[in-house]
């Protein structure tokens, strides 16, 4: 069968990359077409390194071609990035690197009572059990609970001096480094600051302490979008970003929100992925039913339709609730469904930093070497 020019060219006005508004042929994305006989190959220019974006448009070519226009058809994209250049904006110039840490992933949610302080507590000490040096910065302004599920609430910061100058040190729990405003507050103390102040606040845990070489900074980030997200976005050189959501409506409209943020032209975060907490609920009795009891697969279909990853899921089980509130987070339950849950969702994460760092110029890149044992992590 002979194929021709115009009919893939419309084939493709139907597919939309991820990020622009017009088809890819509308947008200039596709430079070229060629056809021979049944062979068709497609020259495709992106302006994002991304793997997941190259990758997704790369499917959707030729499924489209095979579905549109001939199922046998033998099709080859090619696709360059040319990066467009940035011009910087005075108003939200991002931070310098803080010395010594190689990843700062932002764990975020677009409303709260979703979990993500406790998906943060889980990925640190799963990172820290795969051998990683990791920190974690509670940003929560007005609901610190990392000094809670770490069982630290009692503890506070000392003070080191670092080449002269005096610095906070953080403090240790299961191997990782903690710094929140809860051990600077009374446990029944409300924290009533304006933007400015708490944002001072952050600046001081983030660059007067003495972090020490890490592989991660997690950064637990209030719910929702606001002063803290943008104090963070320019005080720090963020890697990448994680949405936490449940499966119900409100929460995935809201978790859609914090991806639009991220991946605004203001903060342009690349966003390594969406986690699904109480995805389902498993009786202890009933091991191998699933109750999906706040609908189903609802990240999966949003992670698809915002063509950014699904990095896992995560069931609603009362240990994780307990685990918390004793200050011994639930992926330390060795030999359980839950440690592998939250092992395969920090490998997923682990994997997106790699892909995110892969896709940086050399000059920038901080390359995590080797997924086998999870346990190099080396700058470039």
């Amino acid at each position: 069968m002979k194929l021709e020019r115009k009919e893939i060219l419309k084939a493709l006005e139907t597919i939309t990359i991820a990020g622009e508004g017009k088809n890819m042929v509308e947008s200039g994305a596709v430079t070229n077409v060629l056809t021979f006989g049944d062979e068709v190959v497609v020259d495709l220019v992106l302006n994002t390194p991304a793997l997941h974006i190259k990758k997704r448009a790369e499917v959707d070519i030729i499924k489209t071609i095979h579905d549109l226009v001939y199922e046998k058809a033998k099709v080859k994209v090619n696709i360059k990035v040319e990066a467009p250049e940035k011009t910087e904006n005075p108003n939200l110039i991002k931070g310098k690197p803080i010395p010594g840490i190689s990843n700062i992933v932002a764990i975020a949610s677009g409303k709260g009572g979703v979990g993500k302080s406790t998906i943060t507590a889980n990925i640190a000490v799963t990172l820290a059990k795969m051998g990683f040096s990791v920190g974690v910065l509670d940003a929560d302004i007005y609901g610190p609970s990392m000094p809670i599920m770490f069982d630290v609430e009692q503890a506070k910061p000392l003070s080191v001096e670092v080449d002269g100058k005096s610095k906070m040190k953080p403090v240790e729990s299961y191997e990782v480094k903690i710094l929140s405003i809860g051990f600077f507050t009374k446990p029944d103390q409300a924290v009533i600051w304006r933007g400015p102040m708490a944002g001072k606040a952050l600046n001081q845990m983030i660059f007067d302490a003495d972090w020490g070489q890490l592989d991660f900074l997690l950064i637990d980030l209030p719910p929702g979008t606001g002063d803290i997200h943008l104090s963070i976005m320019q005080s720090l050189p963020i890697t990448g970003a994680v949405v936490v959501s449940t499966p119900q409506a409100v929460a995935l409209s809201d978790a859609k929100k914090g991806v639009s943020m991220f991946l605004s032209e203001a903060i342009n975060v690349p966003v390594l992925g969406i986690i699904e907490n109480m995805a389902y609920f498993t009786p202890e009795e009933l091991p191998n039913n699933k109750y999906y009891i706040f609908g189903k697969e609802g990240a999966k279909n949003l992670a698809e339709d915002l063509n950014v990853p699904l990095l896992g899921e995560i069931p609603l089980v009362q240990s994780i609730r307990e685990a918390g509130d004793y200050g011994r987070p639930a992926a330390m339950q060795t030999g359980t469904a839950l440690e592998a849950a939250f092992e395969e969702v920090t490998r997923n994460v682990v994997q997106q930093v790699v892909n995110r760092n892969e896709g940086l110029p050399p000059t920038e890149a901080i390359k995590i070497t080797t997924m086998a044992g999870c346990s190099a992590v080396n700058k470039k």
